[in-house]
This record gives C-alpha cells, sequence and structure tokens, in this order.
C-alpha cells in the first residue's frame, strides 16, 4: 500500500469505528457512490435531525471536519447536504472497505453539535494496472526446464467484486503461467519455462500478460513481456568515439535530442546487446539528463538554467549482459538566453531630503544584478524624466539616484522616482522600482503681508478688547516654517508704550482695543506690527498700522459764565430803565468735542417773566425783549439750556438771577437766601471730605487687587514654565477671567506660550469643571457629522487628557506620509562572485582586496578596513557603516568600535565555490549621511582538508569465469574537493595479479579509470577476487581514499534460489531505532560460485517499505531504515526476492506488525467558543466545544480532560473525543472580569502524555450594582458672602460595574428651600460631583439647608441611590452697627439739652445701636471718639449712655457736639459713628440763639428734593438697562438654540461653575452658564463650529497631579497643528444669567 493512501487514511473514520461512537445530540448517516457529480444531493439534514431552516441561519450552523477536506457542503437555504467536491474513493481509503466520511454539524446560540456519516460505495472505475508496461528478461539459452521467473503483480484500486480476479499469459508454447495464492487474498504471479530455449531458432519471445477484474462492465489491464535469448558473453563494447560534444539553448523543452553515442560489440546474439547509462554524474545531471539504454541517444528531462550551470560533463557507459563494459565522456555547453529580468535592490535610501540640499546629494544606491551573460546581462538605468535628479553608475551593478538641481518644496514637496533598468538582450527585459522622496521643509520665506500698509478707523469710547480690523501675512514654508506669529513692535504714542492702546493676536493677526479711547485726547496713532514664522532661525517682516479715532458726542457743554453755586447767588441787575434789547448778560458755554458736536445752541427753558427776556440762540446773549416797568418783580430766576447739535444731543443747563431794581438795598430785601453762605460752605466741606474718603478707599483697593492678580499669576507661572527665556504676555480678544470679582468687563487676558525648552518642564492641568461640552458656531462650514467621521470625539470614552483639563480637545494630526516599501526575492545562483570578476568591477570611492584561508575560526581579523579605505573610526559610527551582500550569507563582519573586518561565520571554500578557482567573497561597505559604497573582495585560499572519497566504500564485479584477458571494467571516479595540488593526483590498485589499471586522462584534468583483466580467472582455483584502489591527492599531508573491489568468479547456473519459507511474521515496535534487525530470511540455491551466490532485494513498489526497511542483499536481514509510525501503517507486507547472478529468482513475503507505544500527545482543537459570556448567563450554558484527537491505541488513545480548580466552569465529554465547557455556577464580574481556563487532557498510556490550551473568556458586565455613596450623609460648611461658583465639597459615588454601567452621574433632586428651587441655592457637576454655590449667601437670610443629590449609573436600565446633603452658612462680619437713636440727618440737629444744675452723672441720652450679625460680630462696644469738652461727658463702654462726669457749669459752652462709635467685635470689626448734640442751658431761647443752623430747613429740602430726584432717574434708568440687555439676551440665546438644536427633547440647562460670558456689560460677576446637551437624536442633524478667536490655549491648575511631560507621550496636543474641534473651543461662548 502506497504513503499517499496511508497518509489519506488517517483522515477518514472507519465505518465499523463510526457506528459505535456516542453523539451530542443525533447521528444521520447516508450512502453515496464515488464520484457523483459536484452539487449533488446527499441528504435533506434539517429534516433528518429534526432542526428548522431558521435554526440553522441562526445558529451560523457550518460543517466541522478537522483536518480533513471537506467534500460535503451544508445549504442553509434548504437545509440540505450537497456534494461539494468529487469524492474519489480509492484516492479517499485507498484498499480500506468500508470507506465513510465522517464529520459535525455545529450550531451556535447556544452550541449544538451533530454527527453524520457518509459512506462512500465504489463503482468499477479502474481497471488493472502494472507499474510497467513492459517486462524484460534476459534468459539464457542454457536455462533448464521449471526455472521459475517472478512476474509483476497487477493492481486494481477498486475493492471486492471489482477488484482484481484472475491473469492470463499468451503464447504457452514456451512458458506456462503460475499463480500461488498468498494469506492476505492476493495471488503471486510466477512464469515457469516448461520447454528449453534455443537462441539460434528463436532470439527473442514476446508474451502478453493480461490482468482481468470482476466487475460490470469487466476492465483488464496487460504487461508486454519480452525475453531475450542470451548467448556465450566475449567481447567488452567499444564507443565509436572517446569524448562526444554536443550544445543545448537554455530552457529547451524536455524530451529534446542532444546527442546520440553509440558502441559496438562483437559479440552475436545478447551478448551484443548494449545497454547505455549515465554514471559519475551528480543528482542535478541525473535530473536533467537521461539516454537511450538501447539507442544511446541522450535526452532531456529536466530544467535547463544557465545562470546554474554553463556547461556539463557526464560519463556514459556501455554495458553488455556479461558485465563487461566501456565508457565515454559527453560535454555539453548550455547557450544562454535571455530570460532573467535585472534584480534591482535598494541598497540604502533617504526617505526625506532637504530642499536646500547641494545637487548631487546621494538619496539612494541601488545595487542591480542580471544573472544572464554577455549582452543579455549587460544593463542600463534611468529614472523618469522632468525632475531634479538623476542616476549615475558607480561602479559595475551599482547605482546612485542624486540630486541634479536646486529643490523648491514649494513646487513639489514629493517625488515618486521610477528606476528602470534594462538589459540588452533580445527581446529586452526590464524591472522598475520607485522610490518616495519627501521634500522637507526650510525656512526659506518670508511671511508676505496682504497689504503694504493698514488703516483702520475706531469709534471713541470703544469697549476695552474690541477687535478693530485683522492684519493678515502668508508664508509659503509649511508646518512650523509657515505658521506665523503676529508681533507687535515697541514704539510709544504721546511718550506711552503702544501695547497700552493696542494688543495683537500672535495667532490670528487680530488687533483689539486695549483700552477705550477719547477723541479728546488722542485723535490717531500708528505703530508696525510684525509677522515672524516659526522657522530656526525665523523670518519675519512688518507693516505700518494707522489707527484713527472718530470723534463721538460724549461731552456734554460746560457753562463758563455764569458761575454756578449752590446758593444760585444774584448774577446779574437791571435797572428799571432798561430799554428793550438791554443787554442783561451773556451765557458762556463751550463743548470738548469735535465738529457738528460741539455746535451750541441757547435756549430760555425757564423764567418768572418769559415776556421780559430773550437768549440768543447762537451767541448766549440775555437780552430784554420790552421795556422794564415797575410793575416787573425784582427777583427774576432765568433757566437758560445749553444744547450741542450731537446725535443724540448733550445738553446744560444754567440758573441766572436777575434783580430788576435800581439800588442794591432794594435787590438785599428780597434775595434773603444770600445770607446762607455758611451753610452751603459747610455742606460743601462735608461732600468734599467724603470724596477723598470715597476716592482714597477705592484708589488703596485697586492697588491691593492689582498686587493680588500679579502674584496669583506669577505663582501660576512658576509652576507651568521654569524656562530663562520670558512668557511673553499676550492678550487673545474677548476672552474672560471668571476668577474676579470686579464689577468692570475683563477682557485682559494672558495666553501661555511655550518656548524652546519648555518641553523640559512639567505643565500642570485643571481639573475639569464640566467634561461634556458642546462648541457651536454658525458661522463654521464644518458639520457634526464630518467631524464626527474623522474622530468621534462624542461618542468615544473621556480620554487622559480630557479627565485632567478644563476642556481639550486633541486634535488628529493626519500623517499621510505613505512610505513605499518592496521587497524584491530572488534566488541567488551563486553567493560568491569569481575572483577576476571581481577585479574588474569599477568602485564607488574605494576597492579593498584580502586573501584569507578557509577554515578560520569565528572572530579571526580579516582586515583593517578603516586604515585602508582612509576612514576615521567616527566616520564608521556617525555614517551607520554596515556590511552590504545583497542576498548572500554574510560570513565577514565589520567591527565599527575598532575599524576592522572579521570572521562572522566559519568560511568552507568548498561549500562555498566548490572546484571553481580563484574563490572570492564580494561585498559592500555602505555609509550614510553622505552615502557611500566601498567595494570589498576577500579571496578564500584552498587548504587540504579533504581526502579523496569514493561514493561507495565497496563495489563488486561478477565477472564468468570465461572472461577473456583484456577485457575492462569501468571503475567509479574518485572526488577530491579540494583543489590545485591538494586535488585527486593518481589511482593505484592492488594486487596485480590478475588485473592491471589503466588511465585515460580527459581534457579537463581529469581521469577514467579501468580495470582491464590481464590473466584468464579460474573459478575452481580462486572463487573471490579482492582488489584495492587507492586514490592519491597531492598536499601537505599527502591524503588517501580507497574502496574495495570485490570479484565474484562466476560458475555456469543452473538452479534458481528457493526460500525456505514461503511467509515470514515479524513484530517491530514503533519508533524502533534504525539498524533494528527485524527479521531474517533465507534462501539456498544449489549451485557453486557465482551462481550460487543469492542476493536478496525489496520488490515493493506501491508503498513506502522501501523507505522504511531495507533487507541484507547478502544475509537476508531485514532492517528498519526509516521511521516506524504505527498511527500511519500498523503492519507491513514485504514482498523479497532473492536472485543469483544468472538472472534466476525465487519470493517470499514477510508480514511485520508494528506495535504500538504511547508516542503522540493529545491534540486539542477548538471547535466553537465564545470570547466574552454575560455575568447573568445561565448555569451549563456552553461556552467552548472542543474536539480531542489522540491518534495511539488502546489506552494510549483514551483521552481524559480537565481544567484547573476554583473557576465557575465544567468540562463535560459529549461524546467520545468531544468536549464541552459549560458554566458550573452564577458569574459576578465584579468578582472576576476574566477567567484564563486551561484545559489539559491526557491519554492513559504509560507514561502518560497530555497537551493543555489555555481560553481566555471574558465576563460582560450586566449593571447590576447600584452607585453607592461613600457616607451616608454629608455636611458641609460655607462662609456667607461666598463667590458664585465657589466650590463647597465634592460627593462621591462608586459602581462597582464597569465601563458605562460603571458611569456616575450626579443629579441634584428637586427640592425648594424657602420657597425657592434649591438648584438657585447649589449646582453638582454631573461627572464630578462637585457640589458649587450657584448664588452668594447671606447669613442673615439662610442660614442652613439641606438637598439630596442623586448618583445615577449609565446602565439601561440605569440604576440610582441618593444622599442628604446639609449645607450650613457661617456668619462673617458683613454688616456694621445701625444706629437707632439718636436719628441722624444732614443738619446734625440739637437732640439733647442739659441744665446747668446738671450734677455729676446726669444722664444726658443713651446711644441705641444694633448689628444683625451674630455672636460676637453682634457684640457692641461704645466709645467717645470726638467732643467738643471731653472732660464733662462719657459713654458707657456696654450701654451706650452718655451721662455728665462733673458738675456743669456756666462756663461750659452752651453748644456741645459729641461724636460717638460704636463698634462690634468682629475680625476685622465694623463700627459706626454718630453726632450727638448737646446744649448746655435752662432756656430754648438761649439754645435757639447759639444753634442758627436750625433756621435753614429749606435749604435742606431743597437739596434733599434734588438728590431724591437724582437717585429715582439712576434707578429708573438702570431699571430699563436691565430689561432691555434681559430681552436682548434671551433673544439671543433662542436663535442659538434654534440654529444648534432641532430635536423635540428638551435641552437641560446645567450651570458648570465659575464660567463667564465674556461678551457681557453687565457689572455682576458672572458665574450662570448655559452647557449644550445633545440629545439621542440629535446625531441626526448637523452641528456647526465657531471660527477659532485664538488657537493656542493652554489651560492650567496647580491642584493636578498629571504633569505635561506625562500627557505629552500619550499625545503631543502642544507640537501638532491645530484641528477643526480645537479651533472651535476658542471661540466657545458659554450663555450667562444675571
Amino acid at each position: 500500500m502506497s504513503k499517499r493512501t496511508l497518509t489519506r487514511q488517517l483522515g477518514v473514520l472507519l465505518f465499523i469505528s463510526i457506528l459505535s461512537l456516542g453523539s451530542v445530540h443525533s447521528q444521520v448517516s447516508y450512502s453515496i457512490p464515488e464520484e457523483m457529480v459536484k452539487g449533488s444531493l446527499v441528504g435533506n439534514v434539517a429534516q433528518d435531525i429534526g432542526l428548522d431552516i431558521k435554526r440553522l441561519k441562526s445558529g451560523k450552523a457550518r460543517i466541522y471536519t478537522g483536518d480533513s477536506g471537506e467534500y460535503i457542503e451544508l445549504n442553509k437555504e434548504r437545509g440540505v447536504l450537497l456534494i461539494k467536491e468529487r469524492i474519489d474513493r480509492e484516492a479517499l481509503c485507498g484498499q480500506t472497505t468500508p470507506c465513510a466520511l465522517h464529520f459535525q454539524i455545529i450550531l451556535e446560540n447556544p452550541m449544538e453539535l451533530f454527527r453524520v456519516t457518509v459512506e462512500i460505495t465504489d463503482i468499477n472505475d479502474n481497471a488493472p494496472v502494472f507499474k510497467k508496461n513492459e517486462k524484460r528478461f534476459e534468459i539464457s539459452e542454457s536455462a533448464v526446464t521449471g526455472a521459475t521467473f517472478m512476474l509483476e503483480r497487477a493492481m486494481d484500486p477498486d475493492v471486492g467484486v471489482n477488484g482484481l480476479q484472475s491473469y492470463a499469459l499468451k503464447p504457452t508454447d514456451k512458458f506456462q503461467l503460475k499463480l500461488k495464492n498468498q494469506p492476505d487474498g492476493s495471488k503471486k504471479v510466477e512464469m515457469v519455462l516448461q520447454k528449453s530455449l534455443d537462441r539460434e531458432k528463436q532470439e527473442t519471445i514476446s508474451l502478453l500478460l493480461t490482468a482481468v477484474d470482476g466487475g460490470e462492465p469487466q476492465l483488464s489491464g496487460t504487461l508486454q513481456i519480452l525475453i531475450t535469448v542470451l548467448d556465450a558473453n566475449d567481447n567488452a563494447p567499444v564507443f565509436t568515439q572517446e569524448i562526444y560534444k554536443a550544445t543545448v539553448v537554455e530552457n529547451s523543452p524536455k524530451g529534446a535530442v542532444l546527442a546520440k553515442v553509440s558502441a559496438s560489440d562483437a559479440d552475436k546474439g545478447l551478448n551484443s546487446v548494449v545497454r547505455y547509462s549515465l554514471s559519475g554524474g551528480t543528482e542535478d545531471q541525473s535530473d536533467a539528463f537521461e539516454i537511450d539504454s538501447k539507442t544511446g541517444e541522450l535526452r532531456l528531462t529536466g530544467q535547463i538554467d544557465y545562470e546554474k550551470a554553463k556547461h556539463y560533463q557526464m560519463f556514459i557507459e556501455a554495458m553488455d549482459e556479461g558485465g563487461l563494459s566501456d565508457s565515454s565522456k559527453i560535454i555539453i555547453d548550455v547557450i544562454d538566453v535571455n530570460d532573467n529580468s535585472p534584480f534591482i535592490n535598494v541598497m540604502t535610501k533617504s526617505g526625506s531630503i532637504a530642499e536646500n540640499a547641494m545637487p548631487s546629494t546621494v538619496i539612494a544606491m541601488i545595487s542591480i544584478n542580471d544573472p544572464d551573460s554577455d549582452s543579455n546581462g549587460q544593463l542600463s538605468c534611468d529614472i523618469n524624466e522632468n525632475i531634479p535628479f538623476t542616476i549615475k553608475t558607480t561602479s559595475n551593478g551599482f547605482y546612485s539616484v542624486v540630486t541634479e538641481s536646486e529643490l523648491d518644496r514649494e513646487r513639489a514637496s514629493e517625488y515618486n522616482i521610477s528606476v528602470t533598468c534594462s538589459d540588452e538582450g533580445v527581446p529586452s527585459l526590464s524591472s522598475s522600482v520607485t522610490l518616495i522622496l519627501q521634500i522637507s521643509d526650510v525656512n526659506d520665506n518670508a511671511p508676505v503681508f496682504e497689504r503694504s500698509s493698514y488703516e483702520a478707523y475706531i469709534i471713541e469710547n470703544n469697549t476695552p478688547g474690541l477687535s478693530i480690523f485683522t492684519v493678515k501675512a502668508r508664508d509659503d514654508d509649511w508646518n512650523q516654517n509657515a505658521r506665523v506669529s503676529y508681533i507687535l513692535e515697541d514704539s510709544s504714542v504721546n511718550g506711552v508704550s503702544v501695547s497700552s492702546y493696542v494688543s495683537i493676536s500672535a495667532d490670528s493677526g487680530v488687533v483689539h482695543a486695549v483700552r477705550s479711547f477719547d477723541f479728546e485726547q488722542i485723535k490717531d496713532f500708528q505703530f508696525r506690527v510684525k509677522a515672524q514664522d516659526g522657522g530656526s532661525p525665523p523670518l519675519s517682516s512688518n507693516v505700518t498700522v494707522k489707527i484713527m479715532i472718530q470723534d463721538q458726542n460724549d461731552n456734554a457743554p460746560q457753562v463758563l459764565y455764569p458761575v454756578q453755586t449752590g446758593g444760585s447767588l444774584v448774577a446779574e441787575m437791571v435797572p428799571r430803565s432798561a430799554d428793550l434789547g438791554y443787554l442783561v448778560t451773556k451765557v458762556v458755554a463751550v463743548d470738548v468735542d469735535s465738529g457738528q458736536n460741539a455746535w451750541l445752541s441757547y435756549k430760555l427753558q425757564k423764567a418768572a417773566d418769559r415776556a421780559l427776556f430773550e437768549v440768543g440762540l447762537q451767541n448766549g446773549e440775555i437780552r430784554t425783549v420790552r421795556q422794564v416797568t415797575d410793575k416787573d418783580a425784582v427777583k427774576q430766576r432765568l433757566t437758560v439750556v445749553v444744547e450741542d447739535n450731537g446725535q443724540p444731543s448733550r445738553s446744560a443747563t444754567v440758573n441766572v438771577n436777575v434783580a430788576v431794581a435800581d439800588s442794591f438795598p432794594e435787590v438785599l430785601s428780597d434775595f434773603t437766601d444770600f445770607t446762607h453762605d455758611k451753610e452751603y460752605n459747610d455742606n460743601l466741606t462735608f461732600y468734599l471730605v467724603l470724596a477723598l474718603a470715597v476716592v482714597s478707599f477705592l484708589f488703596i483697593t485697586c492697588l491691593v487687587v492689582i498686587i493680588s492678580v500679579k502674584i496669583y499669576r506669577w505663582r501660576q507661572s512658576r509652576i507651568l514654565y521654569h524656562s530663562n527665556l520670558p512668557v511673553i504676555p499676550y492678550y487673545p480678544p474677548r476672552y474672560a477671567d471668571t476668577l474676579g470679582t470686579g464689577t468692570l468687563q475683563h477682557v485682559y487676558n494672558y495666553e501661555v506660550c511655550r518656548t524652546t525648552d519648555s518641553r523640559k518642564s512639567d505643565s500642570k492641568f485643571a481639573r475639569p469643571g464640566s467634561q461634556n461640552v458642546l462648541i457651536m458656531d454658525p458661522n463654521l462650514t464644518g458639520t457634526m457629522q464630518r467631524i464626527q467621521s474623522e474622530m468621534s470625539i462624542l461618542d468615544e470614552p473621556d480620554s487622559q487628557l480630557e479627565h485632567n483639563g478644563l476642556l481639550i480637545i486633541i486634535p488628529r494630526l493626519l500623517d499621510l506620509n505613505v512610505l513605499g516599501k518592496y521587497r524584491i526575492a530572488t534566488t541567488m545562483t551563486r553567493q560568491v562572485l569569481l575572483f577576476v570578476l571581481v577585479l574588474s568591477l569599477g568602485s564607488v570611492h574605494g576597492q579593498i582586496s584580502y586573501s584569507i584561508s578557509e577554515e578560520m575560526v569565528k572572530g579571526s581579523l580579516v582586515g583593517n578596513i578603516a586604515q585602508d579605505l582612509g576612514l576615521d573610526i567616527k566616520r564608521l559610527k556617525s555614517g551607520k557603516a554596515r556590511v552590504y551582500t545583497g542576498d548572500s550569507t554574510e560570513y565577514i563582519e565589520l567591527n565599527k568600535e575598532r575599524g576592522v573586518l572579521l570572521i562572522k561565520e566559519r568560511i568552507d571554500r568548498e561549500a562555498l565555490c566548490g572546484q571553481s578557482t580563484p574563490c572570492a567573497l564580494h561585498f559592500q561597505i555602505i555609509l550614510e549621511n553622505p552615502m557611500e559604497l566601498y567595494s570589498i573582495t576577500v579571496e578564500i585560499t584552498d587548504v587540504n582538508d579533504n581526502p579523496p572519497t569514493f561514493d561507495k566504500s565497496e563495489v563488486k564485479f561478477k565477472i564468468s569465469e570465461s572472461a577473456v584477458s583484456g577485457a575492462k571494467f569501468v571503475l567509479e571516479r574518485a572526488m577530491d574537493l579540494d583543489v590545485g595540488n591538494n586535488g585527486l593526483q593518481n589511482y593505484l590498485l592492488n594486487p596485480t595479479d590478475h588485473f592491471v589499471l589503466k588511465l585515460h586522462s580527459q581534457a579537463d584534468g581529469n581521469k577514467n579509470v579501468e580495470m582491464v583483466l590481464h590473466k584468464p580467472l579460474d573459478r575452481e582455483t580462486q572463487e573471490q577476487v579482492s582488489l584495492v584502489l587507492t586514490a592519491i591527492d597531492g598536499g601537505e599531508p599527502q591524503m588517501s581514499g580507497t574502496m574495495q573491489i570485490l570479484i565474484t568468479v562466476l560458475d555456469a547456473n543452473d538452479n534458481a534460489p528457493v526460500f525456505t519459507q514461503p511467509v515470514y511474521t515479524a513484530t517491530v515496535t514503533e519508533n524502533a531505532h534504525k539498524g533494528t534487525v527485524v527479521a531474517t530470511v533465507n534462501a539456498l540455491d544449489a549451485d557453486h560460485g557465482s551462481n550460487g551466490k543469492i542476493t536478496y532485494s525489496i520488490t515493493n513498489t506501491l508503498d513506502d517499505v522501501r523507505n522504511t526497511f531495507v533487507v541484507n542483499e547478502d544475509s537476508g536481514e531485514l532492517t528498519v531504515i526509516g521511521s516506524v509510525d504505527y498511527e500511519k501503517s500498523r503492519h507491513f507486507q514485504i514482498n523479497l526476492r532473492a536472485s543469483d547472478d544468472g538472472g534466476l529468482t525465487d519470493s517470499c513475503k514477510v508480514i511485520i506488525d508494528v506495535a504500538d507505544i504511547n508516542d503522540n500527545t493529545p491534540s486539542i482543537n477548538i471547535i466553537s467558543k465564545s470570547n466574552v459570556i454575560s455575568e447573568d448567563a445561565n448555569t451549563d450554558t456552553v461556552v467552548t466545544m472542543i474536539n480531542i484527537q489522540d491518534p495511539d491505541s488502546g489506552d494510549n488513545g483514551k483521552v481524559q480532560c480537565s481544567i484547573n480548580e476554583n473557576i465557575p466552569f465544567l468540562i463535560k465529554s459529549t461524546s467520545i473525543n468531544f468536549f464541552s465547557l459549560v458554566t458550573d455556577s452564577e458569574l459576578d464580574r465584579e468578582r472576576a472580569a476574566e477567567y484564563n481556563i486551561s484545559v489539559t487532557c491526557s491519554d492513559e498510556g504509560v507514561p502518560s502524555l497530555s497537551s493543555s490550551v489555555t481560553l481566555t473568556l471574558q465576563i460582560s458586565d450586566v449593571n447590576d450594582n447600584a452607585p453607592v455613596f461613600e457616607k451616608s450623609s454629608y455636611e458641609a460648611y460655607i462662609i456667607e458672602n461666598n463667590t458664585p461658583g465657589l466650590s463647597i465639597f465634592t460627593v462621591k459615588a462608586r459602581d462597582a460595574d464597569w465601563n458605562q454601567n460603571a458611569r456616575v452621574s450626579y443629579i441634584l433632586e428637586d427640592y425648594s428651600v424657602n420657597g425657592v428651587p434649591v438648584s438657585s441655592y447649589v449646582s453638582v457637576s454631573a461627572d464630578s460631583g462637585v457640589v458649587h454655590a450657584v448664588r452668594s449667601f447671606d447669613y442673615e437670610h439662610i442660614k442652613d439647608f439641606h438637598f439630596r443629590v442623586k448618583a445615577q449609573d449609565g446602565g439601561s436600565p440605569p440604576l440610582s441611590s441618593n444622599v442628604t446633603v446639609k449645607i450650613l452658612i457661617q456668619d462673617q462680619n458683613d454688616n456694621a452697627p445701625q444706629v437707632l437713636y439718636p436719628v441722624q440727618t444732614g443738619g446734625s440737629l440739637v437732640a439733647e439739652m442739659v441744665p446747668r444744675s446738671a450734677d455729676v452723672g446726669y444722664l444726658v441720652t443713651k446711644v441705641v445701636a444694633v448689628d444683625v450679625d451674630s455672636g460676637q460680630n453682634a457684640w457692641l462696644s461704645y466709645k467717645l471718639q470726638k467732643a467738643t469738652d471731653r472732660a464733662l461727658f462719657e459713654v458707657g463702654l456696654q450701654n451706650g449712655e452718655i451721662r455728665t462726669v462733673r458738675q456743669v457749669t456756666d462756663k461750659d459752652a452752651v453748644k456741645q457736639r459729641l461724636t460717638v462709635v460704636v463698634e462690634d467685635n468682629g475680625q476685622p470689626s465694623r463700627s459706626a459713628t454718630v453726632n450727638v448734640n448737646v446744649a448746655v442751658a435752662d432756656s430754648f431761647p438761649e439754645v435757639l440763639s447759639e444753634f442758627t443752623d436750625f433756621t435753614h430747613d429749606k435749604d435742606y429740602n431743597d437739596n434733599l428734593t434734588f438728590y431724591l430726584v437724582l437717585a429715582l432717574a439712576v434707578v429708573s434708568f438702570l431699571f430699563i438697562t436691565c430689561l432691555v440687555v434681559i430681552i436682548s439676551v434671551k433673544i439671543y440665546r433662542w436663535r442659538q438654540s434654534r440654529i444648534l438644536y432641532h430635536s423635540n427633547l428638551p435641552v437641560i440647562p446645567y450651570y458648570p461653575p465659575r464660567y463667564a460670558d465674556t461678551l457681557g456689560t453687565g457689572t455682576l460677576q458672572h458665574v450662570y452658564n448655559y452647557e449644550v446637551c445633545r440629545t439621542t437624536d440629535s446625531r441626526k442633524s448637523d452641528c456647526k463650529f465657531a471660527r477659532t478667536g485664538s488657537q493656542n490655549v493652554m489651560i492650567m491648575d496647580p491642584n493636578l497631579t498629571g504633569t505635561m511631560q506625562r500627557i505629552k507621550s500619550e499625545k503631543s496636543i502642544l507640537d501638532e497643528p491645530d484641528s477643526p474641534l480645537e479651533n472651535a473651543l476658542h471661540d466657545l461662548e458659554t450663555v450667562t444669567l444675571f
């Protein structure tokens, strides 16, 4: 049985064994004939195993066949089995019956397995065949009757009745057929001579052996038997030529006749038949050529490749049937054809080159090789046109691609250089390779402004931070070199630095106003802006910018005359004799505005008598319009309005008192108010003092705030950046500081700018206030859908940078650098180039040659290459010197530390070059930066390390004793791998009594060795002749090799050998060692001498017996020479032949049974498995299905499987060799999220063998754990008057689940505090759980409150828990004491009166005050700060009682003024003062004469009325302004929300802490904000993003423990270009609530 049949039988289970197997769910069997067409129906498997078609589809039904071929396929649409591949029973099972296919159908969800068996029945599709169509016998005419000749048996792959049945032989006049039945059912076929042969009557006999099977129709096969009758042999064959020559064209077709040799034999008949054969050839020659043994035609049987061998030299032997022979040599020259394309090998190349590279810069070095010869191997290379590169040849086969002209990245940033190399053959062959070269940018272009100068206008009184206009410069360079930064050049305007007037955005070039301009102070100014790129060194250009301020009507007219005072004193006097047009006075006013804003007009607004006076519209002159009469009142009061011409206009009023009288006393009697200048002056002094105090307080406060901010920013900058280079302040537009507590709009900001060495320092990031922000700007054309496709930022989990930054959008740098990598692999014909060819090669920089002997030890010195090439050791290191050998083995290595070449691998010259001389290694040393190439040649010299050897140590000749003298016998030549004198030189033959040695020198220097008989042989005298042939070389020391020649002298042959047993049986253990004797056969021959010598041989032809066993041709010992594998063959049947030298034979059979041993470990095959299983999976859920195979038999093949302990899984056997891994108990991902399940399968052999496999199973999470707060309740304290947005504390809940199920969100539950929603008091961050104060708390209004926070996970459905939080407000001393008594008025009226008779301790009055604070902040103390007479009064420290401390005397002043200070006990303390007027008198008239101020209530009331009106106007204006702003913001928000989101689901407002609206103009700190939250269906709409105001923002918080180095290692966001999302971040607008 053949090896092929046995191998295929391993994939098929025996039908009887299949029927005995267990099943998982069910087993179905089918029977079909072989050779059914593809697509034929096998059976309806769905119906037979009771499955629905839907189950086949949902379960992903598939066929599992193990390692066997898949001949059957499953049609899931129909539920049937179909023929997938044509089934040949003979190829599948050989002679095994029955023949069956066994496979499984596997379904998933849940896993199920069904066994299916398909029996394959035989059809008679094979006729009996003989291995050979013809069998030749050469039988001496002296053969006796009864001599037997074994014939080859026919083979019929069919089985049963379709197999071989009988044989027939025709004709039967000389021979008859003899069949012997064997125990295995086969027949032994022998041909028996029944009538003597006569060569003179019939020289040849032809017989036909027919083998017949029993099938329908009956098939047969024939074997032609040719018998040649031999006569006596006394002449050896002789060739017509000693040397034959022929040529063959490379790649000639097989079967081509190359030459014909001829030899003649003087004998007649059989003795004159000459057989030709090839001898002394290599294995390659045997595969490439064959000679017709009869005609001598030499034919081509293999592939001829000129590159492998340019010529062949073979010996042809002509032999007659008597063993006499002659030899001749044939030399075949191979003619080359162009059949090899050039092979291009890129030795080294640069991926990029700077655009300022010099011409002739090497960018790639290429090695070109074409194994063809002459013009077929001559090469030329070129590259594509119109590129600034050229290709140059540096030496034979080496080329360099160099720059030919200057490069300019701005014209072309990348080149695809196609190198094409063609040979000069016909037709020409070519190869090409494409080199992709990037041109790296050099900073050779300065930024260029779009205009030569800029001019812009701005209206005065602008908002600080207002964007005036934008300068723009472009740079043709790339990346950092094209990154333009705008810098405001130092200059001064009116002696003040220009940076205090304007700022410019370093990235966008937007020019902002730093201050509010006043046209009256400055009308225009100019400055220069420098655009600088990011190259090194940087290039720059500048441009002049002129800013012109436009006037605005922001100044009301100022009245210069008449001068106004609080008393409105008399200004003019008109005599009663004044006539019409009398000039009373002139109102003089000015307006500091310009243009029409300064044009003034005068109008009379109010007058006591409007018919008496008029005012000039343009000049302001007040004139009488009629004659003054006596009836006109003396006191005339005129109100004149001065109005400018601006839009809107501004005005001023002036009161003019006119006295119509002829004398001053008349005027004085009516204008009594003029006597009260004292009161007016007192009031004026009071307000001046008050104004000074307020201004001083504001100034000091401003200084403290500025110093605090400076220190805070300095500390922040120290944390972020420790470089010696300065951090340049920069003011991006419309950015706001949300930490300030001031009342003005914030527009000045700093941006952190990195310096060249800032990467050495750590940058820390602020903890996020909110981690979910959606950026929106209707001006951006990019859409969320498109941006999501580029980087799904909204769907991905939060990255490390998102968690560590307030809001950091990481740009994705799309490097489109595509590096083409081409690897061309070929087989080198030879690894070594001939030394002569090496010497003829050109060089790049230099060529060095060395000579060393073979077999030098590893590490031996070859030569100092650095010294010989004139290179420095540093150059070897910096140039990354390396040895390039192409595809050859690297025998030589370069030591860059010493600059020497060393032996890397032992060099065997014979293995390297064979017989070629000289032998040399050729390689190159390549250096980079710049590229250099040096050719190195190392010649390998021969040492005498190989003795001459013969292919066989012994050769046997069988020579008839009738051979005549002069008969020649060709001997095998010896081989010596050494060359020159170390090679083979001579032969010696001992002894020489019967034979002598004859040497024939050949043209190539070899010798043809022949043994010539010079003395006849006599078998009776000497039956055996033994000779020794010695081959000698010429080396030192001299070495030799011998071959034993054994000559057997033959006698006449009349008896065939006979085996002692027809059948031998033996047993061999599996894996028996080579050389193990299995059995010994014995045959006997009655002849004497050579006719009685028996030779044993194996005649098996169709199986693997010859590779496993060998029989000793002399002793008959059957020995193991190969691998005995029970799993491949359980028994062997060996056919042995015993032959004598006369051609007579006998045969026997040896049956060897193989004993199995346990030498195969179980093979574990995973049929199906789940990588992930839900933690709520039911018990006995199948996780994995496994098939176990152990080819051993008996206990050696019985397998048991187990898994590691203490895991909730169990392995079950479902049927023979099938196991299922199932869950054994409930799973809990929180206890174990992953299992590494080790499945170990062991057989029951001794010793036991096992295999194991590890299955990794992930437990998928189920939302079965609600978040749990760290505390059952929380209590926190906050000091009143806190900053809105202040972080109070943090609630923290943990969820034992994973991923989304463990993502905890914090929600403030609806609750009211004092009838107000708790959300107006506090807010909680949904992600971090930080609780912020939404408002500033006042302890006097609310002292504590509580609310509930819910923690909800992200599972479906979500689970939640809540916790109660109590906030306690701590009191702060923020209220000064309030004096309840005495009541204070502006006039400081007399409060108390003390009689002059008052004694010591007299209670004058009691100061009553309260403080709304609590605790010690409300403890009050009273002190007497100032008194007219401090020795007269005292104030009680605790009760505020004012008492006399001595007796009142007449000398004490009537008017006493006491100032009492009421102070609380807070830290710092607050106080209030009260003035107490005390009158020391006994009667009220006495008091009244001193306190004249009491008569002036009218002035006091007038002033009070004025301030009330003023306060009412201010409050009304603020109220209306507030309404307008709120409505505007509401409309703006509505429009923004309509742009961003059109879903029907509500947008839930969320107020992240400490965000500010930088667009507002309000005076309060802004802390209420909205975050845009996407809804579940918002991904269906496009979201547009805002254009950036500044593209470089670094957010910093010293509280964060993460450093910039660590974050930068994850993704260098500072070095990458700004992404669209990062740009959108800078224009993010948060909506604020007032």
